[in-house]
């Protein structure tokens, strides 16, 4: 998958991910005044809600873009109508030709990391049958367990060729209280850093790993400390947009072919119609192809950071 990944990137020549992460607030009232009606004000109005946002969001820049981010909490907040529009999200992104990573940040003891790899990766055993559960492509793992909580989600990558990003510096404000601990004389997430690159080693596609990373866009320096520990590892980059990451903080989080790195932005996205850059020019009824300009905006932001 990670090279399905690389042939998208290339094709879109846009290394943006669309993180699906859909608030009620986000939602315009026409979809919610709608799914309410066929409903109620229950769970399962909410749920159609999401997935109506959602489904407006990806038929409008799809052919833009490599791969998708849906923020699993956002949809569990929902129960399981929010569960089961997660799941048509991932679906119907699938079918739309999109790489789907979902964003879960899983990781526990052996077992229950293996049940997780199987229910959002891989295939669930029913007596003489098996399923798949989620079936995203890439999912989330947090680390800070140890490599008994990775190396299941390992596994199940190299029966299903697909791929993990491990959190190893994240873009949130307080996530120096720990990662940037020192530790031997270096940073925290610089050890965790050489994990994810000698784990990557054992999981290799064409030329990236099915292991990547998580490396927030506020953090450029750290990105381009990490750039240099994981070579041969995809770095998914949180933070751009709305977080305040802008296109001239990505520079070092990309190799010297232009790859290595996927860039995500949600609200900036999902609900570009309610800014101030796109509110005047796209009415509420609009949202999707306001969503759409602004990924073209992305991509351009990127592109000249690059060039």
């Amino acid at each position: 998958m990670i090279n399905k990944l690389v042939e998208n990137i290339k094709k879109t020549e846009a290394p943006i991910v669309v993180g699906l992460d859909p608030m009620l607030k986000y939602v315009p009232e026409f979809i919610q005044k709608k799914a309410f009606e066929e409903y109620g004000e229950t769970l399962e109005g909410a749920a159609e809600a999401i997935w109506q946002f959602n489904k407006g969001i990806v038929d409008a820049t799809y052919d833009l873009i490599p791969a998708v981010k849906p923020q699993i909490a956002m949809y569990e907040q929902f129960g399981i109508p929010g569960l089961q529009a997660f799941y048509k999200t991932v679906q119907y992104c699938k079918e739309k030709g999109l790489v789907v990573i979902g964003d879960i940040k899983r990781g526990d003891i052996g077992s229950t990391s293996g049940a997780y790899a199987v229910g959002h990766l891989g295939k669930v055993q029913v007596g003489s049958k098996s399923y798949y559960g989620f079936d995203e492509d890439f999912v989330t793992v947090n680390p800070y367990l140890g490599s008994d909580g990775v190396r299941p989600f390992m596994d199940v990558c190299k029966e299903e060729k697909k791929g993990i990003f491990v959190l190893v510096k994240t873009s949130n404000p307080s996530s120096g209280e720990l990662q940037d601990r020192l530790v031997d004389g270096k940073p925290l997430y610089e050890h965790v850093g050489a994990m994810v690159d000698a784990w990557g080693s054992e999981v290799m596609g064409d030329s990236y790993s099915y292991v990547g990373a998580v490396v927030g866009a506020t953090y450029p320096e750290m990105g381009k400390a990490l750039r240099k520990i994981m070579p041969k590892t995809y770095i998914l980059v949180p933070g751009y947009g709305a977080q305040g990451g802008k296109g001239k903080d990505l520079v070092h989080f990309f190799n010297e072919d232009g790859l290595g790195a996927i860039v995500n932005s949600s609200r900036g996205i999902i609900a570009a119609y309610q800014q101030d850059a796109y509110k005047e020019k796209f009415a509420e009824a609009n949202y999707a192809d306001a969503s759409r300009a602004a990924v073209i905006a992305m991509k351009e932001d990127i592109a000249s950071a690059l060039n």
